[in-house]
């Protein structure tokens, strides 16, 4: 699958990737005035709508400058006709009837030359610096009043007959009573407004946290009517003065984003252009499924068919296709021609090479079987008993080894073996070889399955040849008659034991070159030995191992 697919990346996706290329390239000069035209298009409306945008603003805020001053003038009216009234007794009593009847003022009261309250309503606003301001001739003045709730104070001059300075009549007006209306038709969307003071301090506003990052805004000259105007911060900002420079009204609203331009003219500015671009899209794209994209999707199925194994399908459809892509069909043709060529020819070394290693499985096999007969032969000739077991259990060591070669031969998968039939034919080899000998030996095999390579399988073999030989000698020439193999797999521990019904441990048992033999083999695999006493009263050999396979870090318990 990988030498496939790798011939497909080096053969056919290139040819695919520059079709593709070119078919984008001539989409984007075709489409490239249009776009220009549309960029063009959008500056200059963006231009446009952000000149009516400070412009609606500018005329709102001179709008409710005006508004405004009436109330202010009409507030003043009242004012004088207040003064007219006198401070005799009950002037308190009546100032506090005008307030109850006048909803919109709070705090009317009246002063003298000195600024000292001569009279007032409920909440009359002690005199402050404004006094000086009509001292030096102003008719009429503003100020934050400083009481609860916030307001405006608005007071008039008063004059004697001869034109002296005579104190002042002055009211508080709530500042929601001057904040800037918001509901006129021509102010942007999102507009907010607020009441400013001289100094820049905000008195009041329609929207809480609206004018935070206000920048310093320099006052409009007083008494033009005229509106300053500064952008900053995403913003638009008009302030224009309410009541000469004490007062200000500020309005702000959100400057004209890219694609706010589109609510101006929809029609020519962007409907347009995206007509003409989807005509041209189409367009371009209907001739591309014709004559490109059909034919690239049916090599595409082609080359999915090839890559899953089925190399006898051919392109043959592409021969009524656009020179290029018939190119493209004998290019695929060819790419599978040459994999099939070479599959086969890999197949076959294979093939080759799996019956290669069988016949040496097998000559090995062989080989270690004539050297188990050569050694039986001499073993039946030499008569000290110790040399005759020192040949018996080289036999046995060397005929597990034939067997490992055998099972490999025999099995599906040359390089490993499947530990469960491997030691059922183990264990019955070496109980048929006690047979032999006149002794009949009761044997079980508990195993489970376990796929291992001849690496570690070889120690495991010349383990449980170790441990059955210790049956043999101590167990079986004692009386012992039962002998059980038992191998579990427990994730990354492995178990493999061999007990016995014999005499059980004896001071010969855990010495000797057969405990030597079985501690390295279990050390080649990561693992231990332990001599027992088992449940049947006879010894337990038992090897703790890190089943093969597992990571590096598995210990054995």
């Amino acid at each position: 699958m990988t030498a496939r697919s790798r011939l497909f990346r080096r053969g056919l996706r290139p040819r695919l990737r520059g079709i593709r290329f070119r078919l984008g390239v001539a989409m984007a000069l075709a489409l490239l005035p249009f776009l220009v035209f549309s960029a063009f298009q959008l500056q200059a409306d963006f231009r446009d709508q952000a000149f009516a945008r400070r412009e609606m603003l500018r005329l709102a805020a001179e709008r409710s400058v005006a508004d405004q001053q009436g109330r202010v003038r009409s507030t003043a009216a009242l004012l004088e006709v207040l003064a007219l009234e006198g401070t005799g007794p009950g002037c308190s009593t009546r100032l506090d009837a005008v307030d109850d009847r006048l909803r919109i003022y709070d705090g009317l009261a009246r002063y003298d030359a000195e600024g000292a309250l001569l009279c007032g309503s409920r909440g009359a606003a002690p005199t402050g610096p404004w006094i000086e301001d009509l001292r030096a001739g102003r008719r009429v003045v503003a100020a934050p009043s400083g009481g609860s709730p916030a307001g405006v104070l608005i007071a008039l001059r008063l004059e004697r007959p001869l034109g002296g300075f005579d104190g002042a009549t002055a009211v508080v007006m709530p500042l929601r009573e001057l904040l800037p209306r918001r509901d006129l038709r021509s102010l942007p969307a999102g507009s907010e407004a607020a009441l400013v003071s001289s100094d820049g301090r905000i008195l009041a506003t329609t929207k809480s946290g609206a004018f935070r990052d206000m920048p310093e805004l320099e006052p409009p000259p007083a008494d033009t009517g005229e509106a300053a105007i500064v952008e900053r911060n995403g913003r638009v900002y008009v302030r224009a003065s309410l009541i000469d420079r004490e007062l200000h009204v500020v309005y702000s609203a959100a400057a004209p984003g890219l694609l706010s331009w589109a609510r101006l003219n929809p029609l020519g500015s962007l409907l347009l252009p995206l007509g003409v671009w989807l005509a041209a899209f189409v367009a371009v794209m209907a001739l591309s499924e014709r004559f490109v994209i059909r034919w690239l999707d049916y090599l595409q199925r082609v080359a999915a068919i090839h890559a899953r194994g089925r190399l006898s399908v051919r392109p043959v459809q592409a021969d009524a296709a656009p020179t290029e892509i018939r190119a493209l069909a004998r290019t695929l043709d060819d790419l599978a021609e040459g994999v099939t060529t070479r599959d086969q020819s890999l197949m076959k070394a294979l093939e080759e090479k799996d019956a290669l290693m069988r016949e040496i499985h097998h000559r090995v096999k062989n080989n270690l079987q004539i050297i188990s007969s050569l050694l039986s032969m001499q073993q039946r000739s030499v008569t000290d008993a110790s040399a005759k077991a020192a040949l018996g259990d080289t036999r046995q060591r060397i005929s597990a080894l034939a067997l490992i070669y055998r099972t490999l031969y025999q099995a599906e998968d040359l390089g490993r073996a499947d530990m469960k039939d491997f030691l059922d034919a183990l264990v019955g080899q070496m109980v048929a070889d006690q047979a032999g000998r006149g002794q009949v030996i009761d044997s079980s095999v508990q195993s489970d399955s376990l796929i291992v390579d001849p690496d570690k399988l070889a120690p495991m073999a010349l383990w449980l040849v170790e441990a059955v030989s210790n049956a043999q000698k101590h167990a079986f020439t004692t009386g012992g008659t039962a002998l059980a193999v038992r191998f579990r797999v427990d994730g990354g521990t492995s178990v493999l034991e061999v007990e016995d019904d014999g005499p059980g441990l004896t001071p010969t048992t855990a010495t000797g070159v057969g405990r030597t033999l079985m501690a390295a083999f279990a050390k080649q695999l990561r693992g231990e030995t332990e001599i027992l006493t088992g449940p049947m009263g006879g010894a337990l050999i038992r090897m703790t191992f890190v089943t093969p396979g597992a990571p590096e870090g598995t210990a054995g318990h």
